[in-house]
């Protein structure tokens, strides 16, 4: 299956270096291209789109906007989030907005066309270590109670919170496996089941969730 992209970026050159790279891929087209946010939604009505790399610092439109009103849609494409600073507070605006991950714009091509496909298939692509950095250093922008105040961890059971919780701390399904004393089988299954249950659509999601209810407080601790 071929992956269609859509590159989302201001900065002509850029969306070239990366329809380059992507080209030379026989599992990857980019299919559309947009220099603004309001382009890219203009565009993606009459395109179908798997992922779209989103830059987040644009005219018109910035990414994190655009990125709020296609993840709105019913079906929407993955959206992997460009950024020029790790822990970036756009990167931590791109997740909350839907985003599945974000990269550095000068990440080696090797690791973009990974996580191009990893977040095809469904994965978050930042660690969720990383992710859990960027929510500490932004946590004071969270609204948060002290409790949990999302009603629907109310349909998690015991256990399912108990890996909720690890997979926010950074935890991979090994080593939550490893933590509980189940095999790494069991532990996707778990994961799975909270994605459902919350809807949800990654580990980011996840982790995310995690903060704003209190599950997780920033410190990375439940």
């Amino acid at each position: 299956m071929t992956i269609r992209v859509m590159l989302v970026d201001d900065q002509v050159l850029l969306r070239t270096g990366f329809r380059m790279v992507l080209a030379a891929q026989p599992d990857m087209e980019v299919v559309a291209e947009a220099g603004d946010g309001v382009e890219a939604l203009q565009v993606l009505r009459s395109t179908p789109v798997d992922v779209v790399l989103m830059d987040v610092r644009m005219p018109k439109l910035d990414g994190v906007e655009t990125t709020r009103r296609i993840c709105s849609d019913p079906e929407p494409p993955k959206v992997l989030i460009l950024t020029t600073f790790d822990l970036d507070e756009y990167a931590f605006s791109g997740l909350k907005a839907g985003a599945s991950g974000f990269m550095l714009k000068d990440v080696p091509p090797g690791e973009l066309l990974a996580a191009i496909r990893s977040v095809h298939s469904g994965d978050a692509v930042v660690a969720p270590s990383t992710t859990r950095r960027l929510l500490d250093r932004f946590a004071p922008m969270l609204p948060t109670s002290g409790e949990p105040r999302h009603k629907e961890l109310g349909r998690l059971t015991d256990r399912e919170r108990e890996v909720m919780v690890l997979v926010a701390q950074g935890l991979s399904n090994g080593e939550i496996a490893a933590r509980l004393v189940l095999s790494e089988a069991t532990v996707k299954t778990h994961v799975g089941r909270i994605l459902t249950k919350l809807g949800l659509r990654d580990r980011v999601q996840v982790v995310v969730l995690a903060y704003e209810t209190g599950l997780v407080r920033a410190g990375g601790h439940g």
